[in-house]
């Protein structure tokens, strides 16, 4: 029997965002598993930007993120589905992002609040067996910690054992995340651990929701219609392209017949030239024959 795909999985950006953000417990429990923070001595969880859906729908920057403050901590989590080989480099500039604009006017560089960026990746990113890496700014030969306000987490899809354990509460969070048939939701609920139950409960019940579907088919059509965009504008690029050779190949040929052109007229007048030489000297040579016979007689 054929396994029953999902039709949404929690890769799905704007399901997970309402999932997390519908069920925030969810989340700050997520967040504390994958930072290894003990859940309940968390004091203060905030989240920053709830909003669903991001106001831009389409909007090339529009994906999947959650920033939180937990005990005075700013953290980003980071969704990223499709590896478009620049994720290092944008998982830094959300950093950088985060973390300067949390200095407010007057204040002193050191208010400025430890800031983490978590990611969860759909994708292999590091040439390594274990699928979460963890970065701080290190000196390279001492290995001592420059400061701890700079720390990145990746956690990489692909790599997740799918065998489950009920005491693996990471691994199974993970799993979620890569679940794509029913099964994979049946296999973790088994797992008996309430928190996955619950997780996935409101996976069900969001994905299900009038106003989920209504949002994902906004998105979906602002997808194709940028990828639309993204075409024409290469077919025309590439029309321009070739408009552009012929232009530029036509006044290459232009250019060879004009200098072509200067060089015969700069032929025909030395040919005049000579021309007229050749008459003088032949009035010259008549005259000095008519000479010659004077003399003669």
């Amino acid at each position: 029997m054929a396994k029953q795909e999902l039709k949404y999985k929690m890769t799905n950006d704007i399901l997970a965002k309402m999932v997390f953000l519908k069920y925030p417990d969810l989340l700050q429990r997520l967040v504390s598993t994958l930072l290894g923070i003990e859940y309940d001595s968390i004091e203060q969880f905030l989240i920053t930007n709830p909003e669903v859906p991001p106001t831009n729908i389409g909007d090339k920057f529009c994906t999947f993120d959650i920033k939180m403050i937990i005990d005075k901590q700013n953290i980003v989590l980071e969704l990223q589905v499709k590896d478009e080989k620049d994720y290092l480099e944008r998982s830094l500039y959300y950093w950088a992002k985060e973390y300067t604009s949390a200095l407010k006017s007057g204040a002193n560089y050191k208010d400025l609040p430890r800031t983490i960026v978590v990611s969860i990746l759909a994708f292999t990113q590091f040439d390594c067996k274990e699928y979460h890496s963890e970065y701080r700014p290190l000196e390279v030969t001492r290995h001592t910690l420059l400061t701890d306000k700079q720390e990145l987490h990746y956690y990489e899809l692909p790599k997740v054992p799918k065998r489950l354990r009920a005491d693996d509460v990471l691994g199974l969070w993970l799993n979620l995340f890569n679940a794509k048939a029913e099964d994979d939701l049946k296999k973790i609920e088994k797992m008996g651990v309430p928190v996955m139950s619950e997780a996935v409960s409101a996976y069900r019940h969001v994905s299900a929701t009038d106003e989920f579907k209504e949002i994902e088919r906004l998105y979906e059509r602002a997808r194709h219609n940028e990828a639309s965009a993204i075409r024409n504008a290469e077919q025309r690029g590439e029309q321009r392209g070739e408009q552009r050779s012929d232009e530029r190949w036509q006044g290459v040929v232009a250019d060879k017949d004009a200098k072509l052109a200067d060089k015969d007229a700069i032929l025909a007048d030395n040919e005049a030239k000579l021309a007229d030489k050749d008459a003088k000297l032949a009035d010259m040579t008549a005259e000095i024959e008519k000479l010659r016979a004077l003399l003669d007689k």
